[in-house]
């Protein structure tokens, strides 16, 4: 008896524990996941439409705020900018092409920028992406001091990150049409309302027999 209650009183430190390690995490990840310029772009697929995200933020020694981000793009036949209130975006053209090779965003007159202990997302709608597992978008953050950072540097040569990596996305394989992130998206509807119906025909059926076993039980009763 003594041991089967010192068993159960143990779970709710365990519990306890393991969520302490779990805050702990959630809340290193974000410092951690913001050092450095980073690109996000979830559900793309390669040749695909989609919107990609930049998150800038201001790492700044000298309290200066990030004033301009320039973005190098892999040549992409459209590329639209969100409003951002006080930034003006430009996209740079191939006058040959009329590719997109990059886009820059400028905090107006009057704008703070960004400032330290601060980040920023602007935010893209480009196609058709590379088909490539993974695309680079090197980037370039100014500050009102003067200072210039480049984000452009490839892995070091023992696999672990640069001081300024390039921001980078992963796409998934190529679909057949063009907008392959909406085929992509279509097909994994389909999966998951297959497995919606599944379920419910299940649930159907077992709620049957529960009626059925609860009618014979009451029929067996003196």
């Amino acid at each position: 008896m003594h041991n089967s209650v010192f068993r159960h009183a143990r779970i709710p430190v365990a519990i306890v524990a393991a969520a302490g390690v779990v805050a702990l995490g959630s809340a290193l990840a974000p410092a951690v996941a913001s050092a450095h310029v980073s690109a996000n772009a979830p559900g793309l697929a390669q040749g695909g439409y989609g919107v990609i995200t930049f998150r800038v933020p201001n790492e700044s020694d000298t309290n200066a705020a990030t004033t301009e981000v320039t973005v190098t793009l892999p040549n992409l036949k459209s590329a639209r900018t969100e409003p951002m209130p006080g930034w003006r975006a430009v996209v740079s053209k191939d006058a040959t092409t009329e590719e997109a090779t990059s886009v820059t965003w400028t905090a107006t007159p009057g704008s703070p920028g960004i400032a330290v202990g601060e980040f920023g997302q602007f935010v893209l709608s480009a196609g058709p992406l590379p088909k490539e597992e993974t695309v680079k978008f090197p980037a370039v953050q100014k500050y009102s001091d003067g200072e210039t950072v480049d984000w452009n540097q490839p892995p070091n040569a023992d696999g672990s990150e640069a001081d300024h990596p390039a921001p980078e996305i992963e796409l998934a394989a190529a679909t057949d049409d063009e907008d392959g992130d909406s085929t992509a998206t279509t097909a994994s509807s389909d999966t998951s309302d297959t497995t919606a119906r599944w379920l419910g025909g299940a649930g159907l059926v077992v709620g049957v027999l529960g009626i059925a076993a609860a009618g014979v039980a009451i029929r067996r009763k003196p």
